[in-house]
């Protein structure tokens, strides 16, 4: 069975129920979620070994983080604990014409104040295959950055695939501090996920007659994003996703999968009533990398990723609770929503 270790933060998401406004309620309901736990909960459901790593607090706020893993297949053995606290995301789910709405409590977090003296790299990657992270992690700080970087030496002598969602979050830190930080890790990842405002937003790097805000695409600009990635770091592939907005409940949802030489495009999704979007691009890593890891051409690993993700938009939570044969489903056209006996 191929093994996949991620790292990065799990925080634990406190939201509305339903679409209510922050101001209108006097509970709010907890779970967890994180962008690479997102992408080790998939991998788990798709049956693979995916080990997720981070840095916990001891207490019994930290246990439940690791518990929402547990209960999906994901490794949590290599889990470091210690520090004070565990992050926290605040999350207003938008409709319609009002766009959803994150708040961040994450400051000081367990992971945040790890040491690169937490992860034995070596012994956490022995019989590994994949390394994924995001762009999110190296974000917490420089400390954090340093260890991102050492894991992905440790991965790359070891001879393990690695990939990257950029995942640029203005929140967490400058256009400046994350082209700094990045342009030192892109060089040693092999697959790298984005979108075109991650790609602009993190190396100045844009698609020529695409306007993101109104939903305009240019496949041709989108290649060329990806060609100027592959060039400027060496990556092997690169993996963009096309999330045309027309509202918070009306996504379509596409993607492109470049190899240096040629560009895939997926069939296109209309999402018209999504439950939550949040994990998305997570859901779409999650698929990629399984089926990179079972031999799947471009093209077939492309149209998972892309099916996957779809699904996810209808699942509550940041997790992707779905399986290989209710993604194949879809894939195979069965997307009728009929009721399955």
């Amino acid at each position: 069975m191929k093994k996949i270790v991620t790292f990065g933060e799990i925080m634990l998401r406190l939201a509305p129920a339903g679409y209510e406004r922050f101001t209108q309620v006097g509970a709010l309901g907890a779970t967890y979620g994180g962008g690479e736990a997102n992408v080790a909960v998939s991998l788990a459901n798709y049956g693979l070994d995916a080990t997720f790593v981070t840095k916990l607090p001891a207490h019994d706020i930290g246990q439940c983080a690791v518990n929402s893993l547990r209960q999906f297949g994901v490794d949590t053995s290599k889990i470091v604990r210690g520090g004070d606290r565990v992050g926290i995301y605040f999350l207003e789910k938008g409709s319609n014409q009002r766009a959803s709405k994150v708040i961040y409590d994450r400051a000081n977090s367990a992971i945040a104040t790890a040491s690169p003296g937490d992860f034995d790299w070596n012994k956490i990657f022995d019989g590994v295959d994949w390394f994924h992270f995001t762009g999110i992690t190296p974000a917490l700080g420089a400390t954090v950055a340093d260890i991102c970087l050492d894991a992905l030496k440790a991965a790359k002598a070891k001879g393990l695939t690695t990939s990257c969602d950029l995942n640029y979050r203005k929140n967490l830190w400058t256009k400046a501090e994350a082209k700094e930080t990045m342009t030192k890790l892109m060089p040693y990842v092999d697959l790298c996920i984005a979108n075109e405002e991650d790609a602009s937003d993190v190396f100045g790097i844009t698609s020529e007659g695409t306007d993101v805000t109104s939903g305009h695409l240019n496949h041709d600009g989108y290649k060329s994003v990806a060609d100027q990635l592959v060039k400027k770091f060496g990556t092997k592939h690169v993996a963009i996703t096309l999330r045309e907005s027309h509202s918070a409940n009306h996504n379509d949802w596409s993607a492109m999968l470049y190899d240096g030489k040629d560009a895939y495009f997926s069939k296109k999704y209309q999402i018209k009533n999504i439950v939550d979007r949040v994990g998305g691009g997570d859901s779409f890593g999650g698929g990629l990398i399984y089926s990179f890891l079972t031999g799947a051409d471009l093209q077939a690993s492309l149209e998972f990723a892309v099916a996957a993700s779809c699904l996810k938009h209808t699942i509550e939570g940041d997790f992707n609770l779905v399986s290989v044969a209710e993604v194949k489903a879809l894939l195979g056209g069965d997307g009728s929503g009929r009721v399955q006996r």
